[in-house]
Formats: C-alpha cells, sequence, structure tokens
C-alpha cells in the first residue's frame, strides 16, 4: 500500500509520502525527540471515508499508544451502532469511550505501576465522510487548512481546531468560569500559564489523576498531588467539534502536533506546503520546525540533527505531521471509497 516510503533518514525521523487516501493524496512525517516517542498518528480509509488522528503524549507514551490503538475502533463501533451515518455524536461518543477505556486500564495497573495515571495524551482528529469534514479536538494539537482565495493563486490559512491550553485566553476563562470556588484552577508558573500550576493542556484522555481524587495520592510522585481536596474533574475528555462542509477550493488540511507548530505559525506551514510537490511535504514542514528550533537555539540544523534522544527534546518535541491534499473529482465521486487503507506511526525509531 505504501509505495512511497522512504529509507530511512536517521534513528529519529520517518517520512511517509506519495501515498493515497479516498479523496486524494497524504503525506506524513514523525520526528522524535524524546527518549521514547510519545507522539503516535494514523490514517484510516475506506467505505466510511477518512479518519485521521494525531495523538500527543505527555508523561510517557501510554496514553498515546492506547488512544491509537482504541480510539479508530470506537468511531467504527459507534458508527455501527449510527448504522455507518457520522455525526459529532458519533466523534464524542468515541473519545468517552476511549476515555472510560483508559481510565479501567489505569484502574488495573494501579497496585502496580500507579505512574499510568499521570500520564496522558492531547488528540487531534479528522473524519471525512460524505464531503463533511468533522474535527475533533482534546489539547493543543492542531489542524489547519490550506483554502484557495478566488483566481488569485494565494492561499489562506485558516485554522479549524480549538485548543485547550491554560496559556490562551478562553481556555483560562473556561475553566474560571466552570471552577468559581477554585482560586488558584490556573497558575502563572516561570511565565507559562498551567492548570493547577502542573500542567498546561485541560482537556485529554488519561491524566486520571486531575479528574478522579482517588488517584490523585500516593504513591504518585508529589509533584502531581494537590494540596486540597479534589470535589470535581479538574480536566475533561470532552472534545471541542467542529463540522467544515468540503468546498471546491479547499486545497489541503495539515494536521500535526504542537511540536510543530511552536515553530511555524499557520501561514508559514501552509505556504510551505504550497510551494512543494505533495509527496514529501509533511518532511518539509518538519525540517522546517527543525532549522527554526536550530536558528533558535543559534546553531546549524546539520548539528541539531546530530544530536542524540532524550538530549534533542531540550531543542525541540516530539513532532508528527499529516497533510491531506483533496482530490475534489474523488471527493463528489466517491470513487475512492472502494480501496482500504491503515497506516500507522511506528511505537518507536
Amino acid at each position: 500500500m505504501l509505495q512511497g516510503l522512504m529509507d530511512l533518514l536517521s534513528f529519529c525521523w520517518k517520512p511517509f509520502s506519495g501515498s493515497k487516501y479516498a479523496s486524494g493524496d497524504f503525506s506524513m512525517a514523525v520526528v522524535q525527540a524524546n527518549m521514547v516517542l510519545e507522539d503516535q498518528c494514523q490514517i484510516e480509509s475506506g467505505p466510511f471515508g477518512t479518519f485521521v488522528g494525531v495523538y500527543d503524549g505527555h508523561g510517557g507514551p501510554e496514553a498515546a499508544r492506547y488512544v491509537c490503538d482504541h480510539l479508530f475502533r470506537n468511531f467504527q463501533a459507534m458508527s455501527a451502532v449510527d448504522n455507518g451515518v457520522v455525526t459529532p455524536d458519533t466523534i464524542s461518543r468515541a473519545f468517552l469511550a476511549t476515555e472510560r477505556g483508559f481510565t479501567a486500564r489505569v484502574e488495573e495497573m494501579w497496585p502496580t505501576q500507579p505512574k499510568f495515571a499521570t500520564v496522558g495524551a492531547c488528540c487531534l482528529v479528522g473524519v471525512i465522510h460524505q464531503q463533511t469534514l468533522y474535527v475533533a479536538n482534546l489539547g493543543d494539537s492542531r489542524v489547519v487548512l490550506g483554502k484557495k482565495v478566488g483566481d488569485t493563486g494565494i492561499l489562506a490559512a485558516i485554522q479549524l481546531s480549538t485548543e485547550h491550553n491554560a496559556n490562551v485566553v478562553e481556555t483560562r476563562r473556561d475553566l474560571i468560569e466552570s471552577h468559581p470556588n477554585d482560586p488558584h484552577i490556573v497558575v502563572l508558573k516561570h511565565g507559562v500559564w498551567r492548570v493547577k500550576g502542573i500542567i498546561q493542556v485541560s482537556r485529554s484522555i488519561g491524566d486520571v489523576y486531575m479528574k478522579y481524587a482517588h488517584f490523585n495520592r500516593e504513591p504518585i510522585s508529589e509533584k502531581f498531588r494537590l494540596p486540597e481536596p479534589m470535589n470535581m474533574p479538574i480536566m475533561s475528555a470532552t472534545p471541542s467539534i467542529l463540522t467544515h462542509p468540503i468546498q471546491p477550493n479547499d486545497s489541503f488540511l495539515i494536521f500535526a502536533s504542537d511540536g510543530l507548530w511552536e515553530h511555524l505559525s499557520n501561514e508559514k506551514a501552509v505556504e510551505i506546503v504550497h510551494n512543494n510537490p505533495h509527496a514529501g511535504s509533511a518532511k518539509m514542514l518538519v525540517k522546517a520546525a527543525l532549522h527554526e528550533a536550530a536558528r533558535k537555539r543559534e546553531m546549524r540544523y546539520s548539528d541539531l540533527r546530530r544530536i542524540e534522544k532524550k538530549v534533542r527534546r531540550h531543542f525541540h518535541d516530539d513532532i508528527s505531521v499529516i497533510v491531506l491534499f483533496f482530490n475534489h473529482d474523488l471527493i463528489s465521486r466517491g470513487t475512492g471509497l472502494n480501496s482500504q487503507l491503515s497506516v500507522r506511526s511506528h511505537l518507536e525509531h
């Protein structure tokens, strides 16, 4: 299926290119910075349409791996219950089923591996079904649409996902409104806003130590334990969902973990994809982000590439990128739906 699978460029970079999904071409690239890759991503395409997921783990890889194993399966199950129809509710129920499953896993592992209570994953999902795009998000990964502006040859960059990060004013406002009796629900710490002074994102799958009081205690690390009783969940696993009818001037979508957006603006990312061949476009985005990470540290890109895993995390995060290009002829005729595709990033590189 992956005719364009390229050779491994280094121990920490894996690109996929020159491949197709139900509605056009796609490109995928992953670069590893942590000692163990905490990002996961996948593309699933078939008669139902296309499912794209980018899962950015934190505290460890376990939650992101669990989501990659189960979220699409839960989506399939919920869609089957709805007779193959996809709605925002279908997707939301798949997220919540995945959250319940991971919480049960944490409960099971608690006596021997309580660390599972402190891992989580930001989850960005796109579903294309019957010429409609659904975007569901927990956390601060992002999807950006490249949209043609008339006949000008210019592409506008339109962000389709809502981010849940305490550094975003709207997120802080939502947290304060939903926790009116907690004056410390958001804390400015070393110039960064954090939920309870601990974590930046306010929504995720996992992080059950911030959702259930019986996990916020010994033997988890003291840095995760709250000084006051938890009377209600602090974090949420309910995604923000946007519905977007696909238009003829919609050109492509960029799904990426926040490791990319830390270094590239929406506009710059769309410009890079627009000015390069489809094949390898995700790789070009990752390369541009790493060049910018090196520039910020006043070092050469070639030197950054030689830094080993774990140490690299001081320069950039794990980065996962999926670019979907729209073939509107395929979309309108639905002819691509007969082809099956299932691609997942490796557990480790």
